[in-house]
């Protein structure tokens, strides 16, 4: 073959390769998905001791931090800044399910349709977790505000048929209360009408029972009082084979700010002074022993150690684990 005739052989090859690649390079392009805009199914699981404890996600809420908080506005925004964050803040809103291999027992149930359709995911996260709702025997909630109890009823039928509902008698009293009804500023009325909302249908089905201090729980369970978020907040003990979870509610809402200044309170602290106190002996004593946290509003899935330097608090997050 003559030498003209290899490079016209030569230079077909070429044409053909980049016409090969000009029409991959164009199907690429016709391939190209929309944004699937979704995360993960909202759940985490770890180990306490023997028990299983899934955190599970009921959405993010953004919240007007800068305008809530006890502080002046530069103050929080410049915290908020620090940690890369900004006003309104997203944050989360966590509930916490323990299996002692007898009962399954939730702590707090999400906000269900209360406050809009950013939240109200946690029964879909529950069953991605592998659990259904009518598996649940026993709930024990925090405090009666709207966004720890909405998830209890769905279109006046019980979210969870199966379970009764605890919660510490000083708040059953207080957020129950037709008096206190009557008398509460106007933009605090849905906190009193929507506890009476979410817990009428259990009342009526008699799987209501508050509890006092002194009263038993479930194994492996003990509440313990920390009244000043609201009239009867509960943080919740687990305890197992010497391990310790506290499920803190609402000692806390912006890690950001409240880590470093924990004498900052917010709007909905019923007794700031009180609030701000029993964040600080918690956290304390949290830090002092090692104690596992569950909070909230901490963002999912909200556990965590805390460390203690001079008044403020480092938050570290559990390490992801795979359960085998």
């Amino acid at each position: 073959m003559s030498v003209f005739s290899m490079k016209k052989l030569a230079l077909a090859a070429a044409l053909a390769s980049a016409t090969l690649i000009t029409g991959l390079g164009s199907q690429l392009a016709m391939a190209a998905a929309p944004l699937a805009k979704t995360s993960a199914p909202g759940y985490f699981r770890l180990m306490v001791g023997s028990l299983e404890v899934t955190a599970i996600n009921d959405g993010t809420v953004e919240l007007p931090v800068d305008k809530l908080l006890a502080n002046p506005e530069p103050k929080t925004n410049a915290a908020l800044a620090n940690s890369f964050l900004k006003a309104p803040l997203e944050t989360s809103v966590n509930a916490y399910l323990i299996n002692n291999g007898e009962k399954l027992i939730l702590i707090d149930a999400g906000a269900g349709a209360l406050f809009g359709p950013t939240l109200g995911k946690f029964v879909a996260n529950l069953r991605a977790s592998g659990y259904e709702p009518a598996q649940i025997d026993d709930i024990y909630i925090t405090h009666l505000h709207s966004d720890h109890i909405g998830g209890l009823v769905s279109n006046n039928a019980l979210v969870f048929p199966n379970a009764v509902v605890h919660v510490d008698q000083k708040d059953s009293d207080f957020w129950l209360s037709k008096a206190n009804l009557d008398k509460a500023p106007a933009d605090a009325k849905s906190f009193y009408t929507n506890a009476v909302a979410m817990l009428t249908p259990y009342k009526a089905a008699k799987k209501f029972t508050p509890f006092n201090q002194k009263s038993q729980l479930t194994a492996g369970i003990k509440a313990i009082s920390t009244s000043g978020h609201t009239a009867g907040h509960s943080v919740y003990e687990v305890e197992s084979q010497g391990q310790k979870l506290w499920l803190i509610g609402d000692l806390i809402h912006v890690a950001a700010v409240q880590l470093d200044h924990p004498e900052i309170t917010i709007a909905f602290d019923s007794d700031q002074k009180k609030a701000a106190a029993e964040r600080d002996r918690i956290f304390t004593q949290a830090a002092k022993e090692g104690i596992l946290v569950g909070a909230a509003h901490i963002q999912f899935p909200g556990l965590g150690h805390l460390r203690k330097e001079g008044n403020s608090y480092e938050w570290i997050p559990v390490n992801f684990t795979q359960l085998r």
